[in-house]
């Protein structure tokens, strides 16, 4: 049974021709094919999967599961007729394929496997693998024990010390194992005017990784691409909107709030901060200190292009371990959301930004600018496999990262160019 299908590349022909191994792995960039085989071949799977097993779907959300896997399955464009035989609705825990009930399990902490437990697997298809855990990958081979049963699974390249690839990918000869890697032009039928879009979005590790389809390490100063000369600004244009103000909340360690507006050029900026040190003050804040400071401040923010002070952002985008500030702030009437804390997806936005030339701040933001400079990778971490900042100076960083990523939704589409950074 062969579902329709769009013009595929040589290379995800071959990938599905000859994915037959017990454990079944594409990799590499960005919208280079890998998923789009990887899910046509899943889908032949499903339709001659041994029977007395169950079949899985595993990501690390709902929502990821939804979106890489469901929602490509389910597309006529992609599967042709069979996107009719694909019932999923989103955040279900089950699915039906071509008549098959489908288990929808997700991983996203160490404790996912024991959602494994007591399962006897028949197939397995897994999105973003080096984004789970490792004990749920683990459980999860453990489970594929029903005869002639496979999994097949997904992933960028992520560090060459990854647990997936030094216990898997680099040992394909020792298991029943086969791999396919893919890079950005193995995909033909991409515009070509949205390849050299991408091409400029990514900078620095995810250039090498999601374009390059490199595994590698993360290393050295992160935002590698910021340029003072270029993205520190006497003069900011009139604001069209004021997106949020971010907030790192600190007790011991420094608070910092930034306040960030979309130019009428098209670009965002951190036109102002406000930092409070309790070491170097000597004296900590109460949560109601706090909120009285921040709207003073935000009174006194200048207004670009006119004599007048004083904003009101959209959002108050607070760091998310802060929740009793967030309930203050609230009772004073501020609009007030937990910060995205997926700190790599933020650090990429903030640096496709800087690498568009899409982010500026004022040269007032003294904190903020001394911290970019220094903001590198953690060493240590990378010897593990993990890609991780050093956790120092990055106060300023932090409430910056917040506001901006956080509320991509809300500026996207209105700065010059219409970038398409991760969601």
């Amino acid at each position: 049974m062969t579902p329709a299908a769009p013009v595929l590349s040589p290379k995800q022909e071959q990938s599905i021709a000859h994915s037959t191994a017990r454990l079944n792995i594409w990799s590499g960039s960005v919208r280079s094919g890998k998923t789009i085989a990887s899910l046509l071949r899943w889908l032949t799977y499903v339709a001659q999967a041994p029977r007395g097993g169950a079949l899985v779907v595993s990501g690390k959300t709902l929502d990821s599961v939804a979106r890489n896997v469901f929602g490509p399955l389910q597309d006529p464009a992609i599967t042709g007729d069979y996107a009719r035989l694909v019932k999923y609705t989103r955040g279900a825990p089950t699915a039906t394929i071509l008549g098959r009930p489908i288990e929808v399990i997700t991983a996203n902490d160490v404790r996912a496997e024991e959602k494994l437990r007591g399962l006897t697997c028949a197939g397995a298809y897994v999105d973003e693998a080096t984004v789970l855990p490792e004990t749920f990958w683990t459980q999860l081979l453990a489970r594929l024990s029903v005869p002639g049963a496979k999994l097949f699974a997904t992933t960028n390249p992520d560090s060459p010390n990854h647990w997936l690839r030094r216990k898997f990918l680099l040992r394909q000869g020792d298991l029943d194992l086969r791999s396919w890697h893919f890079t950005l032009d193995d995909n033909p039928g991409l515009d070509p005017a949205y390849v050299t879009a991408l091409k400029a979005e990514y900078v620095g590790l995810w250039y090498r990784r999601m374009i390059k389809g490199e595994w590698c390490l993360a290393e050295g100063a992160i935002f590698e691409m910021f340029d003072p000369a270029r993205h520190t600004v006497d003069q900011i244009p009139a604001v069209t909107r004021w997106v949020a103000a971010g907030v790192d909340y600190g007790t011991v360690n420094p608070f910092h709030a930034v306040v960030v507006g979309v130019g009428t050029d098209g670009r965002l900026y951190v036109t102002a901060e406000w930092r409070h040190d309790s070491k170097t003050a000597r004296r900590q804040l109460t949560d109601v200190e706090y909120s009285a400071r921040f709207r003073e401040w935000l009174a006194k923010v200048p207004v670009p292009t006119t004599p007048l002070t004083g904003v009101q952002p959209e959002y108050v985008i607070v760091d998310p371990s802060a929740a009793s500030f967030r309930v203050q702030l609230h009772r004073d009437g501020l609009v007030t959301r937990a910060g995205d804390n997926s700190v790599l997806d933020g650090i990429r936005t903030m640096s496709s930004l800087f690498a568009l030339d899409l982010l500026r701040i004022h040269t007032s933001c003294k904190g903020l600018l001394d911290e970019l400079p220094g903001y590198s990778w953690d060493d240590k971490a990378a010897e593990r496999g993990e890609d991780a900042p050093i956790k120092a100076d990055d106060h300023g960083i932090d409430a910056t990262r917040y506001a901006v990523h956080t509320t991509r939704a809300l500026w996207r589409g209105l700065l010059r160019d219409q970038v398409t950074l991760a969601a």
